[in-house]
C-alpha cells in the first residue's frame, strides 16, 4: 500500500486534485480571497452546504497549508480566515479552473436542451 501511496503522490496533478478535491474547497478558497473570511458568511453564501462539511473543508485547507485562521479575543470570540502566501499562489488556478466549470455547466445545459 505504500508504493501505491508514493505513485500517487509523484504525478503532479494528482497531487494538485488532492489537495483541492472537496465540498466546495475552491468556494471557500475565493470567498477568503474576497474577504468573505468569517464562518458566519461562508455558512451564509453556502447554505446548502452543512456547517460540519465547512468546517472540516476549512480544516483540511488549513492542514494542508492554504488557509490560516486567526482567532480575536473578544465576546463572542471572533475567528477569521486568510490565504497564506501558499494559498495565494493556487488561487489564479482555482479561479480559472472555477471559470472553466461555468463554461461547462452551460454546455451541458444548452446541450441538454432540444
Amino acid at each position: 500500500m505504500v508504493a501505491i501511496e508514493k505513485i500517487e503522490l509523484t504525478c503532479p496533478s494528482d497531487a494538485f486534485l488532492k489537495v483541492i478535491k472537496g465540498k466546495c474547497k475552491t468556494t471557500l478558497i475565493v470567498l477568503i480571497k474576497k474577504e468573505r473570511n468569517r464562518f458566519s458568511e461562508m455558512k451564509k453564501t453556502l447554505p446548502t452546504i452543512s456547517e460540519r462539511m465547512i468546517a472540516r473543508q476549512l480544516d483540511e485547507l488549513e492542514k494542508d497549508g492554504l488557509i490560516s485562521r486567526k482567532v480575536f479575543a473578544e465576546v463572542p470570540p471572533r475567528v477569521e480566515y486568510f490565504l497564506t502566501a501558499y494559498g495565494e499562489s493556487l488561487y489564479p488556478i482555482v479561479r480559472e479552473m472555477r471559470k472553466w466549470g461555468y463554461k461547462h455547466i452551460e454546455f451541458q445545459n444548452a446541450k441538454e436542451k432540444p
